[in-house]
């Protein structure tokens, strides 16, 4: 079995999920082997298998002016040394099929941008590598068009693939994640992967001064995406981290602060367990607002047969009441 077959193999059997996590783009040598070893450390405590990703250019900044990167040549010399110093595997992007053969003789798993999933050339490209491919969904598609995108790895000789959810274009300056779409990604027949930092981007929705625009972002709700990522049952979790999101030269409001990182993993380890634990029950919490106050909600969903569900509704404050009801499915 091939290297690429077997990273492959163990990330799909990854439990309760594996992580993608790096910073956005490589900054300096020094600051990549820092990040490497902060996530390395924290994945091993947390048993959960780790791909290190950042970027060697990023070709797609809303702004001529933007932070791109080291490029190729150079960005690849870095992540290489990260793969060797901390024996970890490497997750990067290519913008180019002229890339595709560098980038795979370092990389092993190569990521197709959102904008570009359904660029024919550039997949098969990529899958040419044989490395494993990352197919990121287009804000712009619906689900079942990544169908599609993974059949393009497959017929180019290449059965490893998985596809990345990372939010729908809402209007001209949000994203939204529709949760549906992590199972509807199922569909592809591939493990799915929860981008929980750039779901939350705002593109070109930050203005700069002296003019210009770039993206923003609402890094406060990536635990609520991941929750509910997590809850439904990816593969895997693709996240940005650094060390010092405000200072980042990019991406800044979608990057998950490194000294947060391992309390987010826990929770999300410990909602992945509970869900596994009972696969036929969950709890979703919420608030609703009544004529003289906020009370908490809670709903508790559990089987009572192969054709109903059992629903209570807690209402937690003053009046409180529960009341019961069944759900044929």
């Amino acid at each position: 079995m091939d290297s690429s077959t077997l990273l492959y193999n163990q990330l799909k059997a990854a439990d309760p999920f594996f992580l993608l996590a790096g910073p956005n783009v490589i900054e300096s040598e020094e600051h990549i082997l820092y990040m490497a070893k902060n996530l390395k450390s924290i994945a091993s405590k947390l048993g959960l298998p780790l791909v290190f990703k950042s970027s060697f250019d990023k070709a797609n900044r809303t702004s001529s002016k933007s932070f791109r990167g080291p490029g190729l040549a150079e960005g690849l010399k870095i992540l290489e040394k990260v793969k060797t110093t901390y024996d970890i595997p490497i997750v990067t992007d290519v913008h180019e099929t002229i890339q595709c053969e560098a980038v795979g003789k370092v990389a092993d798993i190569i990521q197709i941008p959102a904008f570009l999933c359904r660029q024919t050339d550039l997949l098969v490209a990529a899958a040419k590598t044989g490395k494993i491919i990352n197919i990121k969904k287009g804000q712009f598609c619906a689900p079942s068009v990544m169908e599609n995108s993974a059949e393009k790895i497959r017929l180019a000789g290449n059965e490893n693939v998985m596809v990345c959810e990372r939010g729908t274009m809402f209007g001209y300056n949000d994203l939204i994640v529709d949760p549906r779409n992590f199972e509807w990604l199922r569909e592809a027949n591939c493990p799915v992967v929860a981008d929980i930092t750039h779901s939350l981007q705002q593109p070109a929705g930050r203005k700069l001064e002296g003019g210009g625009v770039a993206s923003g972002g609402l890094r406060e709700l990536i635990p609520c995406i991941a929750r509910t990522a997590v809850a439904v049952g990816v593969d895997g979790i693709f996240m940005e981290v650094h060390d010092d999101p405000l200072k980042a030269p990019v991406d800044g409001p979608t990057q998950w602060p490194l000294r947060h990182l391992e309390e987010l993993l826990e929770e999300l380890i410990a909602i992945a367990e509970a869900i596994s634990s009972d696969k036929h029950s969950f709890i979703c919490s919420g608030l609703a607002r009544g004529r003289n106050s906020m009370k908490s909600t809670s709903l508790h969903f559990g089987r009572e047969n192969q054709s109903r569900f059992h629903c209570v509704l807690y209402l937690h404050g003053q009046d409180a009441r529960w009341g019961k009801t069944s759900l044929a499915l």
